[in-house]
């Protein structure tokens, strides 16, 4: 498996990974967030998207936030952020996800960043059990709701 920065020409696929990874947590045709799950080049233009490709097909993807870009939400100055970590549910389990995480740990270490902090829907336990392998700890304190409805928990790591 690779892992990089993506390709314009692989914004399409990594978009439908996206929503594949996030299907299940949708509340239905109608949720508005599909359409931003699937505009990885927006995320990509705003911040900074990340691939994992194995055999060719991209597999995972993950937005590393970085300070001053309009996708952070919880991160401290002197924190590294990642949101919007999808797998291929095909690939799950597979390790794609948890590398991910850490390339973007490094790249928060490599900035100088002393944590990392990220949010999740109380009901992406699979994604909890990999943040807890990570060491990550839920932070209750920054929990909170973008949106009516929608509440997140949040989650940090002391590096």
């Amino acid at each position: 498996m690779e892992l990089r920065r993506i390709r314009p020409d692989e914004h399409v696929a990594a978009g439908d990974v996206c929503v594949a990874a996030y299907e299940p947590f949708l509340t239905g045709a109608e949720d508005d967030y599909r359409e931003r799950l699937h505009d990885v080049a927006t995320r990509d233009a705003e911040a900074e998207v990340w691939v994992a490709v194995d055999a060719g097909r991209v597999v995972g993807n993950v937005t590393f936030c970085r300070p001053g870009t309009p996708w952070r939400e919880i991160a401290r100055d002197d924190e590294g952020e990642f949101r919007m970590l999808a797998v291929d549910p095909s690939a799950q389990g597979a390790g794609a996800g948890t590398a991910l995480a850490r390339l973007c740990e490094e790249q928060a270490r490599a900035e100088g960043a002393t944590g990392m902090a990220l949010s999740s829907l109380a009901t992406m336990t699979s994604a909890h059990r990999v943040y807890g392998r990570l060491g990550y700890t839920r932070d209750p304190s920054r929990d909170w709701s973008p949106l009516p409805g929608v509440d997140l928990i949040a989650f940090h790591k002391v590096f």
